[in-house]
């Protein structure tokens, strides 16, 4: 073989080894940098199905690939389009007759008299979310009568948006009841075809009675059914996919070329500028299948709705200069910044950028997205507007790559995200890291990331192979295939800012749980990842909390919860406290840190703080109280065994911490008491072949995942003859899809799986308890950013999705990173 063979060989084969890594997942990671820019698949094949926000709504991304005129659709799908049979309010403005009061005879009937009942614009709900008539009463009853001069209807749909128990009535006839509620977005509920029988020529109502139980109050509604698709366009075939830490890559067949479209978040954890900077690539690489020449264009059309909370906001889209590029951008209108607080929402203020570089010679234009699909189709030759102002529009970016042969040709566009002001601590708003000074401009930012193009996209192949050799060294392919998996999602779960002092604060999203900002048991579970790769990103889950200690508005004598509700973080607004868990966490973490860094000089700073925590730990920790702790979704539990672990733990962690700022007295205190704890807890715990679940009940089991960072911080408070009949217990209790969390329910966590697994001896036991947890990730039924509660016998989602404890999986990796020092 000839030298230049062989090094094109060579190459070839780094450059598989660079994405070989996984190929199948919940939900394939496109666009990911915090939880309002977090874009996402979720079917194997980019072109089935509409791509998605983190929390599920449609944030259509579509790519159409034209070759000799023939077009195939690659990426995304057309989105489902209705004709509005009772519009609601995102299509038309239009008034409800309510009540507050319990309505006497029959107000569900067409013919129920109405007439002293109040008028009031949809939507109804809370002001500050941009309701049009306020609602803060416990009950509501609506009626909304229309005509129809054809009530033979097909393929009927309630539109609606609720929060929260509601039922919903046609003529009398009860459609639908749901409790619970659908924050702040429409769900489309189709009618039953027997109920169709009760509309009427002339004269109908649609009657709704809903209930305020907790938090916000919203109700709009209305009827659809929906519109034919006319999608004449041809679909690519996808050949693979492959997901790497910080990219995701197809292969489509189309026609007679083949087209390769990588997406690349580059969170580089050593690079916090770029960690901060919501920018994203999407690279387009094509070439001939067949040995001849083929004109190739290529289409990328963003929808506005990524910009938006709701797709009723009017948004306006325009072309903006920026040196060497061709930039359009769109938010909405009204810029409400900072102005709601919440879980499942999306941003509706800042603006989003598609830029590509001026060489390219691309098309650009503001528009309605189907109709870019059919002007594509027809010509390449588009005069369209770049300035648009209205609802429902897109971006769209025509690539010519003109004669494309055998050699491939190659371009990119970035997809980007200006919030403006990122989150508000303590009353004054933050903006991100790459902006702290606000001196920067997001046009010239694109400038920057389309200058360090070829070299952001080295660094990220080079880091994918490099993490995923760690972490398959660490635990064996499937272990680093989680790892995968779990990178970019525990990173886009957080916003990187600067506190007004200057410290680093990495907030974290409480994603599909409560919505809270920075939480304390968010953060312990998360610490791995960032402790493997850059310890002062983990400083910044914790420096938030110290500082709400230290101010003063903190003034109990545990750890908070957490620091609001995001993106507003001025002050803890969960409703019930968890002291042994948060003040273990930070304890832990902080302990982490040392070992991480070699020193305990982060921990001297707020020396006098964990000294109060420490000591509330020293009373109350050993046997704890009927309080919540991280797995509150199971309920309260007293004399929680594992709880009394993390304090035992923790106990120890501020003694080794005493030990190496010379606090010798405060060290040798701290260490025996954690140490005759421990002693004491397995005698307590003790159930013959494992240890209870509770101090007081026999005869029950829990994973003591806490356990872990006695290891790995080499306290030694328990012997490792604990760790062994744990383990050897837990390999009896196994399901197909992974380990329960305790002996109450058959559901677990997998965060939780993986810390536990570390406690294992050998490499059989690690093995046989992650298989199940990597089986979990590929064949789950639900098709969401991987969640981290399942259940344990079917392998679906029980709550929870995208959150940031995924970092959690690094532990293992963690562990080795440590032992080599």
């Amino acid at each position: 073989m000839k030298k230049t063979n062989l090094l094109l060989f060579l190459t070839a084969v780094c450059s598989f080894a660079a994405i070989a890594q996984e190929k199948k997942a919940p939900s394939y990671p496109l666009i990911t940098h915090d939880t309002y820019f977090s874009i996402w698949s979720d079917n194997d094949q980019l072109n089935q199905s509409v791509t998605k926000h983190w929390t599920g709504a449609e944030q259509s991304l579509l790519g159409i690939i034209k070759v000799d005129g023939k077009s195939y659709r690659f990426m995304g799908n057309t989105e489902q389009a209705y004709v509005n049979v009772l519009p609601a309010s995102d299509d038309q403005a239009y008034q409800f007759k309510y009540s507050e009061s319990v309505p006497t005879g029959e107000w569900k009937d067409v013919e129920y008299a109405d007439g002293d009942w109040k008028s009031g614009a949809a939507p109804f709900g809370d002001l500050d979310q941009f309701a049009k008539t306020e609602w803060k009463s416990k009950n509501l009853w609506v009626r909304r009568t229309f005509e129809l001069t054809n009530p033979d209807l097909k393929d009927l749909s309630l539109k609606l948006n609720h929060d929260d128990n509601v039922e919903v009535y046609i003529n009398g006839s009860l459609i639908y009841k749901h409790v619970g509620w659908t924050n702040n977005k429409f769900t489309y509920v189709p009618v039953k075809e027997v109920l169709l029988k009760s509309l009427k020529k002339g004269k109908n109502v649609l009657a709704i009675h809903i209930a305020n139980t907790a938090g916000g109050a919203w109700l709009d509604a209305g009827l659809v059914s929906k519109a034919p698709v006319a999608d004449p366009v041809m679909l690519a075939t996808q050949k693979s996919v492959n997901i790497t830490a910080t990219q995701t890559s197809y292969e489509f067949k189309a026609g007679a070329a083949d087209l390769s479209v990588t997406f690349t978040s580059p969170l580089l954890l050593n690079d916090l500028h770029m960690v901060s900077r919501p920018i994203s690539y999407i690279t387009y690489s094509v070439k001939s299948n067949d040995q001849k020449a083929h004109t190739v264009d290529v289409l990328f059309s963003a929808s506005t709705s990524i910009a938006v909370n709701t797709p009723s906001q009017e948004v306006k889209a325009e072309a903006v200069k920026a040196p060497g590029l061709s930039v359009l951008k769109a938010g909405t209108t009204q810029q409400p910044i900072l102005k709601k607080r919440g879980d499942d929402l999306r941003i509706d203020w800042g603006y989003m950028y598609i830029a590509t570089p001026a060489a390219n010679k691309a098309i650009q234009y503001a528009g309605v997205q189907k109709d870019a699909v059919a002007e594509f189709n027809k010509t390449n030759k588009i005069v369209k507007p770049t300035t648009m102002t209205g609802t429902k529009l897109a971006l769209n970016t025509v690539l010519s790559f003109g004669s494309v042969g055998v050699a491939a040709k190659q371009q990119y566009v970035m997809v980007g995200y200006d919030d403006i002001e990122s989150v508000q601590y303590f009353g004054k708003n933050l903006k991100a890291l790459w902006n702290n000074d606000g001196t920067k401009t997001f046009e010239s930012e694109l400038g920057k990331a389309a200058a360090e193009y070829t070299q952001v996209i080295k660094k990220s192949n080079d880091f994918d192979v490099s993490m995923y050799k760690n972490a398959a060294s660490a635990g064996g392919e499937k272990y680093a295939k989680l790892c995968v998996l779990g990178y970019r999602q525990a990173i886009a779960a957080h916003k990187l800012v600067k506190s007004p002092e200057g410290d680093l604060l990495f907030m974290s999203k409480e994603n599909f749980s409560n919505g809270s900002i920075y939480t304390v048991d968010i953060t312990y579970p998360s610490a791995p990842l960032f402790l493997a790769y850059n310890p002062d990103l983990v400083k910044g889950l914790l420096n938030g909390i110290f500082a709400y200690s230290e101010s003063g508005k903190w003034k109990k004598p545990f750890a908070a919860h957490d620091l609001g509700t995001y993106p507003l973080a001025n002050g803890q607004t969960y409703g019930e406290d968890m002291p042994v868990e948060e003040s273990g966490n930070m304890l832990i973490v902080t302990a982490a840190i040392a070992k991480a860094e070699g020193n305990a000089e982060y921990a001297r700073k707020h020396w006098k703080t964990l000294s109060i925590w420490a000591d509330y730990l020293s009373k109350e920790g050993f046997d704890p109280g009927n309080q919540l702790c991280t797995d509150d979704f199971a309920g309260h539990l007293a004399r929680n065994s594992n709880l009394s672990v993390k304090a035992i733990v923790a106990l120890g962690a501020y003694g080794q911490l005493a030990a190496q700022l010379g606090e010798t007295a405060e060290a040798e205190k701290y260490t025996k008491m954690a140490k005759e704890m421990a002693l004491k807890w397995m005698t307590m715990a003790d159930d013959g072949d494992h240890y209870a679940l509770t101090f007081d009940k026999k005869g029950t089991w829990s994973q003591k995942y806490n356990m872990v960072w006695d290891k790995l911080l080499g306290l030694n408070l328990f012997p490792k003859e604990v760790y062994t009949k744990e383990i050897k217990y837990y390999l009896t209790k196994q399901n197909p899809y992974g380990l329960p969390l305790d002996s109450r329910r058959t559901y677990t966590k997998s965060d939780w799986i993986i810390w536990t697994s570390v406690l294992a001896d050998n490499d059989a036991d690690f093995q046989a308890l992650i298989a199940p947890v990597y089986k979990f990730a590929v064949e789950t039924p639900s098709r969401v950013p991987l969640s981290d509660w399942h259940e344990t016998t079917t392998g679906k989602m029980t709550g929870f999705q995208a959150r940031s404890v995924v970092g959690g999986y690094f532990i293992k990796m963690l562990e080795m990173n440590w032992n080599k020092k």
